[in-house]
């Protein structure tokens, strides 16, 4: 059935206000945007069914603005940290907490579903580190209502849960990934991310010292792409590079020192840093808006009431659930909301799961057990936002309080 364009641009147009109408909703009633917009998506699907119209593949479509929308979103993150002693502590707890909850929710959800589904043990790992990352995606726009202390946890855990997926995921599309010649390549291939990193994060920022026409973001964000994309294709963790230049041009006081110190003006910096966040945050949120558009229209709701979806589902949710619980009361030694609830799977699991060759899937894997984690583990979050009271902020906290804590279930 042929489509005017002039109706499609209208769909278009109408989608994005919608976003912004969502997020409106979100900041007051703490129901996360990203459910509201996969139901959307689901929306349509079944009312362009209703009128006729032959459904689409959008796989690639949502795999390209997947990838588009990562390093945005991480970019965005990278934008809002501040590196100072006072925070190192702060730093390490939020690493530690998505590195030890990441490795694992990996081996236990992969020894599930190596039992569950008779499978090979890498074949179910390398399912399994896809359900095993927080989504940033989802949980950074949530904790706006946050203290400062609270969210920037959060933006540190997500961010550093995102970089590690993608390189253990990358690892195990190796060969022989239990041989030393593949680990000594990914040692190899990490250290290079980290040199390329510094490399290209430090010529970047000076492209925009120097720079004097107006359009120069776009570009940044094109070179930003192209050196994200070239790092895949040779599998190294080119995430890294994202993360690097937005905390090197966010903290860029710590590299214009003495005699480079002219290099950059204080004034000139932050005139560039305001204007680069904006633009970052309203390009993160319209690649996010049609990102989870496509995924709810991509979801099969027939899938999800598959009784072995909904048990191996859940009992992978639950896993997760459990494992926070665990490292946040016994191991950060932390109260738990709301953080205990800001595990959600989205963009980066639906993407990485999409990446799986071939040759490694398992074909008695059912897509709906990724639908159902990715909603169940965002409606969780919903519900911990929703029925925890917002702390008080940061700057109000007792002097020696752990800074993630809240003055809920003071277990310390």
């Amino acid at each position: 059935m042929h489509i005017s364009p002039h109706i499609i641009i209208i769909l278009l147009s109408c989608i994005v206000i919608l976003s912004y109408l969502f997020n409106m909703v979100s900041r007051k009633t703490r129901i996360p945007s990203v459910l509201l917009l996969i139901g959307t998506g689901i929306g349509i699907k079944y009312l362009s069914g209703y009128y006729g119209y032959v459904e689409q593949d959008v796989a690639r479509l949502v795999k390209i603005l997947g990838t588009t929308g990562l390093i945005m979103i991480v970019l965005e993150a990278a934008l809002d940290i501040v590196l100072r002693k006072d925070k190192l502590k702060l730093v390490r707890d939020s690493i530690l907490s998505a590195s030890v909850s990441f490795v694992i929710s990996a081996f236990s959800i992969a020894w599930l579903l190596s039992r569950w589904l008779n499978q090979p043990f890498h074949f179910a790992f390398l399912y399994a580190v896809p359900m095993s990352i927080i989504s940033s995606a989802i949980v950074i726009p949530s904790t706006s209502h946050l203290p400062q202390m609270k969210k920037e946890f959060i933006v540190y855990e997500s961010s550093f849960s995102d970089i590690l997926g993608v390189m253990v995921f990358n690892y195990m599309l190796m060969d022989n990934v239990m041989s030393y010649h593949s680990l000594g390549i990914f040692v190899g291939n990490l250290g290079l991310a980290i040199v390329i990193s510094s490399i290209a994060s430090l010529m970047l920022i000076y492209m925009l010292t120097r720079m004097t026409m107006n359009l120069k973001f776009f570009m940044i964000f094109a070179v930003l792409a192209l050196v994200y994309s070239a790092g895949e294709l040779i599998s190294i963790p080119s995430l890294l590079i994202i993360l690097v230049f937005g905390l090197l041009l966010n903290n860029s006081s710590l590299l214009f020192r003495g005699r480079f110190k002219h290099q950059a003006t204080p004034g000139f910096m932050e005139d560039t840093l305001n204007l680069m966040r904006s633009i970052t945050a309203e390009t993160a949120f319209l690649i996010r808006t049609f990102f989870f558009i496509l995924f709810g229209y991509s979801i099969k709701i027939e899938l999800l009431i598959v009784p072995q979806v909904i048990l191996l589902g859940s009992v992978i949710v639950i896993i997760l659930f459990i494992i926070r619980f665990l490292y946040l009361r016994f191991v950060l030694r932390a109260n738990l909301l709301p953080e205990l609830f800001l595990m959600p799977r989205g963009l980066l699991t639906i993407l990485l799961f999409y990446s799986i060759p071939a040759e490694k899937s398992m074909n008695n894997f059912s897509i709906g057990i990724l639908f159902f984690v990715v909603v169940a583990t965002s409606i969780i979050m919903m519900l911990g936002l929703l029925f925890c009271k917002t702390p008080a902020p940061a700057g109000n906290e007792p002097a020696g309080e752990n800074p993630i804590q809240t003055t809920l279930f003071p277990f310390n």
